[in-house]
């Protein structure tokens, strides 16, 4: 069946100029999904067109229906505006008959919008936006977070790089919101876990186009590692000006939040060596390469860890409500968290009390330019993780679901 695809104008919010409420959705109606992320400005690259694509290829594999209805696919960019997400959000889950929302990008957003489907019990699939409050302080039994997520992502690199040696010392250059926030606080705490030391750390504004200034501070703080809790262009930025400066060749540079589509921007001769940490890489064995390819063939670029993890998570909540025999919430969440997760990114995962999707993850890093055999060809696996070591439990992560 035909797969439709709707897009919504986020601009229209912030003009006042509100969607026409659509009429009641039947009960034999569609079934909607939408995909509300950044599709062109910082995040575009880590999520962007290349969510909407793996949304798309999720719900054709799925054979275009469920239950005998058709799914449709809304698409909507929130230009990293907090006001405008949770509008757009809001509004197709009141007016136009949204199941479930993915993608995100903004932890902001997400935040905001893990209240609102709370409250209208609809399902929110987080798979762009990485605060650990998602599944920490502010989790939700109606949210689930499938992506990269800043602990997980933090906790054991910044263990790894503070144990190399006594004493070992960093400097955080911090975007200066939600995520950056969290992403320095968690790596903090890992670093004096482990017996390091924090030597200093700036905010950064998002977007920032010239990282000069922050850089040079870094250099002159002598930090043995300087770490850059930062994502998307700004990352791509200041990875590209460390190199210029020579700071990457003096001193070790982290980037807890690295995707594919960073290190093609950035160039594997400014990052080989370069260790962090990943769920899934399109070069992994040979399922995952034929996903990849079909992907490419649309996108012309590779799908990141995000793309793949959206892949699974429509997929894994399309099975849920064939399974259930229902798009009841409720009864589409207890059959997601009763299911393994088992596909495209994991053999053997499950989703855990606080909605963390868990599965192995492993610890890559950047090969060089000779290593690299082909384009794409970017990363190698140092060590395999087991779920049980790459999530903290629920207790463990704050949550406490009423």
């Amino acid at each position: 069946m035909k797969l439709m695809l709707r897009s919504l104008i986020a601009a229209s919010f912030i003009a006042g100029s509100a969607l026409a409420a659509s009429p009641a959705i039947a009960a034999d109606g569609p079934i909607r999904i939408g995909v509300l992320g950044d599709q062109s400005s910082n995040f575009a690259d880590s999520g962007g067109p290349g969510s909407v694509t793996a949304t798309r290829m999720a719900v054709e594999d799925f054979g275009g229906s469920v239950l005998g209805r058709p799914i449709e696919v809304l698409v909507a960019d929130h230009q990293n505006k907090v006001d405008v997400g949770v509008a757009i959000a809001r509004e197709w889950y009141e007016k136009e008959g949204v199941n479930v929302i993915v993608d995100f990008a903004s932890s902001a957003i997400a935040l905001g919008v893990q209240d609102i489907a709370r409250e209208l019990d609809k399902i929110a699939l987080y798979t762009t936006a990485s605060s650990s409050d998602i599944i920490g302080k502010a989790c939700s039994p109606n949210g689930q977070q499938w992506g990269a997520e800043n602990w997980s992502n933090s906790a054991s690199l910044m263990t790894a790089l503070a144990s190399g040696k006594p004493g070992t010392t960093f400097f955080f250059i911090t975007v200066d919101y939600n995520f950056g926030h969290q992403l320095e606080d968690v790596s903090r705490a890992a670093i004096k876990a482990a017996g390091g030391e924090v030597v200093g750390s700036v905010l950064v504004p998002l977007n920032t186009m010239d990282m000069s200034s922050y850089l040079l501070s870094a250099r002159a703080s002598g930090a043995d590692v300087i770490v850059l809790a930062q994502s998307g262009t700004d990352l791509v930025t200041s990875m590209k000006q460390a190199t210029e400066f020579g700071i990457a060749a003096k001193q070790k540079i982290a980037a807890p939040i690295l995707f594919l589509t960073d290190i093609k921007a950035i160039g594997l001769k400014n990052l080989a060596g370069l260790q962090f940490i990943q769920t899934w890489y399109w070069d992994q064995d040979e399922s995952s390469r034929a996903w990849a390819h079909r992907y490419f063939d649309r996108m012309k670029k590779m799908p990141n860890e995000s793309h793949a993890a959206l892949y699974a998570a429509v997929t894994h909540y399309l099975e849920a409500v064939k399974a259930a025999g229902t798009d009841e919430t409720q009864a589409v969440l207890k059959q997601m968290k009763e299911a393994p997760i088992d596909g495209l990114i994991s053999k053997n995962g499950h989703i855990l009390e606080n909605g963390r999707a868990a599965f192995d993850r492993y610890l890559v890093q950047v090969k060089t330019e000779d290593e690299s055999k082909y384009d794409w060809d970017f990363l190698k696996v140092v060590s395999r993780i087991p779920a049980d070591k790459a999530f903290r439990s629920a207790t463990d992560a704050g949550c406490v679901i009423k």
